[in-house]
């Protein structure tokens, strides 16, 4: 099967699939690769891929399990057993423990310890998301939940990200094929994005603009949708007071305050914090409240035609490659606004269309993409026991996960991917995958190969 792989990865794999007018299997190798990661070495079990019974049960909100040993891999990380908060209070105390060592070796190690840490506890998210890749048989939920995590980025390396990003990648998997509205308000709510585009220092008197920037030009309505500054301006005065906080007891509020405070988790919304004036957001008043604001400011977001359009075209773009046929991504757009923003009902329109099943077979992959279908061709039937160094090639090939600097995403776009040293690098690991991998199935606990051989890390 190794061999196999390799022949196909140094081919096809830098397409989509095959073309839809070739036999039955490879229809279902193409519906496959185009709604999950690609076939998989498995057996053959539960119905064709691009089968009414198939598209119905990928597209099921229910989570299907997972394989009872890749399960247990996934029971048996930290990020599994802990809370997120509880993860997060114990590597700030390890922080401010070691700046007050005076002992400046001993403050080195403290410092060697706490950064191990969090990249542990990064490096178990990534290595779930590979294993979930592989083998969970809700294939389009794992597409959803890359593709959702791309669209509401957030960097691991920024401040304590590093112990938050399973957790969020948790929240994002659980809408993944919910209402876009209710995605927004979890990924607004979870401490991983508040932190990493600052929400958290947002307060009345000192505004930080940042986070309601990118929630109007990267989440939401995009550049030139028809917002202005102004709203930009009034969005950061609604979102003062929504922020982080792990210490164990609420703050001292007055009382009037007290049942406007809301706490779940790290997320906090302190209205001694918030501004609660008047605003003018998107055409609409919006009188001080306290959080309400915020779920008023959603609606409007998540209700806004360019809202409806810009998100049902990036989708079309992330299945169906560069520049989708504008009248399906009208009639996606549509669903949009008649479902208020039902993802699945969207997902259904483009999959049913006419200009979808033309697409079948063409199409560039991102490194994300490449790796996970080659694994699961090459691998599939055999469970993985050490996932870093799929995490290391996509790494390798410059689309780390929780690796994107800016908040808005990876391009994935073929042009993105297709340069001359892309290029190489790509061949030069489909060699690797079909000379056997052997790694793969080693303990975990063999260094991730991204820091064993850091000579190499500057060119990848």
């Amino acid at each position: 099967m190794a061999r196999i792989a390799f022949s196909w990865l140094c081919g096809t794999a830098v397409v989509a699939a095959v073309p839809a007018q070739a036999a039955d299997p490879a229809r279902d190798a193409a519906w496959a690769e185009r709604l999950g990661w690609g076939p998989s070495a498995a057996p053959d079990s539960g119905p064709a891929p691009g089968s009414d019974a198939w598209l119905r049960h990928q597209l099921d909100d229910q989570p299907d399990p997972l394989p009872p040993a890749v399960q247990a891999q996934i029971d048996a990380m930290r990020i599994s057993k802990e809370p997120v908060a509880a993860l997060v209070v114990e590597t700030d105390a390890m922080q401010r423990d070691l700046k007050a060592i005076p002992n400046l070796d001993q403050r080195k190690v403290a410092r060697e310890a706490y950064q191990k840490t969090l990249n542990g506890l990064a490096d178990e998210a990534r290595q779930r998301f590979v294993l979930r890749a592989l083998y969970s048989p809700d294939q389009l939920r794992e597409r959803m939940t890359w593709f959702w995590f791309n669209h509401f980025n957030v960097q691991a390396n920024k401040r304590d990200i590093r112990a938050m990003v399973g957790d969020y990648e948790e929240t994002i998997r659980a809408h993944a094929l919910g209402r876009f509205r209710d995605l927004l308000e979890a990924t607004l709510r979870h401490p991983a994005m508040l932190r990493y585009l600052d929400n958290d220092q947002n307060a009345k008197g000192k505004i930080n603009e940042n986070y309601a920037r990118e929630i109007m030009e990267l989440h939401s309505m995009g550049v030139g949708s028809g917002y202005s500054q102004q709203d930009v301006q009034e969005l950061a005065r609604i979102l003062t007071g929504v922020g982080v906080d792990q210490k164990p007891d609420a703050p001292k509020l007055k009382p009037e305050l007290q049942p406007l405070y809301l706490r779940a988790g790290l997320f906090e919304f302190n209205p001694a914090r918030h501004d609660f004036g008047t605003k003018h957001f998107l055409g609409h008043t919006i009188q001080g409240s306290g959080f309400h604001e915020v779920e008023q400011a959603l609606d409007l977001i998540a209700e806004s035609p360019a809202t409806a359009h810009r998100v049902s075209l990036k989708l079309a773009t992330y299945f169906m490659g560069d520049n989708p046929p504008s009248a399906l991504v009208d009639r996606m757009t549509a669903t949009f606004r008649r479902s208020h923003g039902d993802i699945a009902e969207v997902l259904k329109t483009m999959i049913r269309s006419r200009e979808f099943s033309g697409k079948l077979g063409s199409g560039f992959k991102d490194p994300v993409g490449y790796t996970l279908s080659a694994v699961r061709l090459a691998y599939g039937d055999r469970m993985v026991t050490n996932p870093q160094p799929v995490v290391g090639w996509i790494r390798q090939m410059g689309e780390g996960l929780y690796d994107h600097e800016t908040p808005d995403g990876y391009d994935l776009s073929s042009a993105a991917w297709s340069a001359p040293g892309q290029m190489a690098t790509r061949f030069d690991i489909a060699r690797q995958i079909g000379g056997g991998a052997a790694r793969l199935f080693q303990p975990t606990d063999t260094p991730p190969i991204w820091r064993a051989m850091s000579k190499r890390v500057a060119i990848w």
